[in-house]
């Protein structure tokens, strides 16, 4: 199981009831999730490196569409978005039957520009290749910096096209535009059929997705490049235990077969011995194994 929040009455009552509307449709827009003067701070701290990045290259990423991650350097509000106790507990209440702990997946800043055409329908679980329709691997959570519209590029969601329906050939049911205002939240599962829309407006349409998955994954983004020990030393522990500075078991992601928060320290450098970091049934079979051993002896 992965490790739990602290959830009062109030939000645990929240994470239950978004989750079921998450199993039930794929999808759930939270309204007023943050204030929005926190977000148009977080805009205004990215706003030099939108101008300063290139457009993307390929059909996916599209060649009208400005892309970077790593935005826990970029700006201090972003903390806001990835520890957003609400989106955390909705996550593992969705990813904890899978894993010991859930892990950041990505920080994106995209802006779709005037005339992009609308994105590959996709399923953001398929970049893992795993067995669909049996497992949830992430959910991703998309943040407006500026208000999203049918007409400037909204993400298009497909209803109730996640899970075993992940198999279908075609979804059942038609995308709509999921329009929101900055401080809004679009929670949506990695099975769910999505894409940005077209912007057939003459304005930049800025957004933010902030992704968690199961923590024995390979992320979409390297957080151990995106930020070194020497940038998570300054992090909270649970925001640096989020980006990967923490082992799951059994034994992954270790440094010096030990749990690499070990690199946050003052003594990083000490010689260090593997310490096992096992799951319960393997822990079991070692210990039959090691109590066999003393018995025969």
């Amino acid at each position: 199981m992965t490790d739990t929040l602290d959830l009062s009455g109030d939000l645990a009552g929240a994470v239950a009831r978004r989750t079921a509307e998450l199993a039930a449709q794929g999808y759930c827009i939270v309204d007023d999730a943050l204030p929005p003067a926190i977000v148009r701070a977080l805009d205004d701290d990215l706003a030099d490196q939108f101008t300063r990045t290139p457009f993307g290259q390929g059909g996916f990423y599209g060649t009208t569409t400005k892309r970077f991650g790593r935005l826990l350097v970029r700006s201090r509000h972003a903390a806001a978005l990835v520890q957003h106790r609400l989106v955390l507990g909705i996550v593992e209440a969705v990813l904890s039957p899978w894993c010991d702990h859930i892990q950041l997946n990505t920080t994106q800043a995209i802006a779709v520009h005037p005339g992009a055409p609308a994105q590959l329908p996709h399923r953001d679980q398929d970049m893992w290749r795993g067995p669909v329709g049996e497992i949830e691997y992430l959910v991703n959570v998309m943040w407006p910096l500026t208000p999203f519209t049918r007409d400037n590029g909204a993400t298009l969601v497909w209803p109730r096209s996640h899970g075993a329906r992940a198999l279908d050939a075609e979804p059942e049911e038609l995308p709509f535009a999921a329009g929101m205002a900055p401080g809004a939240a679009l929670v949506f599962l990695g099975s769910t059929l999505h894409g940005a829309g077209a912007n057939r407006t003459g304005a930049v349409r800025r957004g933010l997705v902030v992704g968690y998955s199961l923590g024995w994954l390979k992320p979409y983004e390297n957080q151990w490049l995106a930020y070194p020990p020497t940038v998570a030393r300054h992090f909270p522990p649970e925001l640096a235990a989020l980006v990967g500075y923490r082992q799951h078991r059994p034994n992954l992601g270790n440094y010096e077969g030990q749990c690499p928060s070990v690199l946050l320290g003052d003594d990083a450098d000490r010689p260090l011995g593997a310490i096992d970091a096992l799951r319960p049934d393997q822990q079991a079979m070692v210990d039959a194994h090691l109590e066999a051993r003393r018995a025969a002896s």
